[in-house]
């Protein structure tokens, strides 16, 4: 058990559990979230045996990135191990770091790989190789040397986030809550192929963002290269938002991956637009960034061009994401956690 990721209840039942103070759980959130402060001897208003008592039942401290590369356009990737030691190649995760002009945005990873098995993602040729507990998720914002610069997170890195749910949703709780570090949902986003039943649970019990993958509109085709498709259509995701679209400032996104030849020509495009009609939403182009294991290859500019205007012109908000990263293996599905230096 690790203190970092623990909700004010936890570290109530803890402390109600080990005989301290009841006031205690107050203060161990006010260190770790407030202060960000994860080391024991650091918290200096608990008395001596309380934090001797600590160091013997729970982990302190940080796992530091055994890795930092950084881009010619300044993001910057952090490799992270996770495993247990000794590590291999699927013990560690990556994190990306990415500035602009008006917002810092830390991309972070939930898993080890991934078991949705997208064609076209680094990650998800992977396979699967367990879920980050929460004090594994949040340690990616707390880690990294440019904390304080950050202000969204993205969960858009290793993973699905709605197959790794129970965790995924305690870090949005310590990241939101009065106790915890206090930020608004609103500077967070939750990317997911759509997994209905938690994405369900996810618009009930929080406010945050919500990316869908969608990449393509029609059902065989993007099951061809998305295969949840098969057990989550993406209509039945589109309904499931629909239901919620009245809802305050959630910001509700598509990601659309473009493929030269696949997924890239009017027709696409128009059911796109049939398929989101009546839906207060984004959609989000991205140029895919190829891969040698990967056969695809990306649309050009002028064709991505037209496919947003396309939908501008048809009443949905669209826009073409500018890429970030790919020298590093940094941007969007390339991120598989081979960044060790020898």
């Amino acid at each position: 058990m690790h203190l970092l990721g623990q909700t004010l209840a936890q570290l109530q039942e803890l402390c109600l559990n080990e005989g301290f103070p009841k006031f205690t759980a107050r203060q161990l959130c006010d260190w770790l979230y407030k202060k960000r402060v994860t080391d024991i001897d650091a918290m200096t208003n608990l008395s001596l045996k309380t934090r001797a008592c600590l160091k013997e039942i729970v982990g302190q401290g940080l796992t530091q990135p055994a890795d930092v590369q950084t881009s010619v356009d300044g993001t910057r990737k952090y490799l992270f191990p996770v495993g247990s030691e000794p590590f291999d190649a699927h013990s560690f995760v990556e994190a990306v770091y990415i500035p602009a002009d008006d917002r810092a945005t830390l991309c972070v990873s939930c898993q080890r790989g991934c078991r949705m098995g997208c064609r076209f993602c680094v990650t998800g040729q992977q396979g699967f190789h367990g879920n980050l507990d929460v004090s594994q998720i949040l340690n990616q914002l707390y880690a990294v040397d440019v904390n304080s610069d950050i202000s969204n997170i993205v969960f858009m890195g290793m993973g699905e986030p709605l197959d790794n749910y129970d965790q995924v949703k305690q870090a949005l709780e310590v990241l939101t809550s009065e106790w915890g570090l206090g930020w608004s949902p609103h500077r967070i986003t939750v990317s997911t192929v759509g997994i209905t039943p938690m994405l369900k649970r996810l618009l009930d019990e929080c406010q945050c963002h919500v990316a869908v993958s969608l990449h393509n509109p029609f059902p065989d085709e993007r099951k061809s290269i998305m295969p949840m498709q098969k057990a989550y259509p993406v209509a039945d995701t589109v309904a499931l938002l629909k239901r919620y679209n009245w809802y305050g400032q959630r910001r509700i996104s598509f990601e659309y991956t473009m493929f030269k030849g696949l997924n890239d020509d009017i027709n696409h495009a128009a059911e796109v637009v049939r398929l989101l009609q009546g839906l207060r939403c984004r959609v989000n182009l991205i140029r895919f960034h190829a891969s040698p294991d990967v056969p695809y290859r990306p649309s050009d500019e002028k064709t991505m061009i037209s496919f947003r205007d396309y939908l501008s012109n048809h009443g949905i908000t669209a826009t073409i994401r500018a890429s970030r990263g790919e020298d590093i293996m940094a941007a969007c599905g390339l991120l598989a956690g081979k960044g060790l230096k020898n």
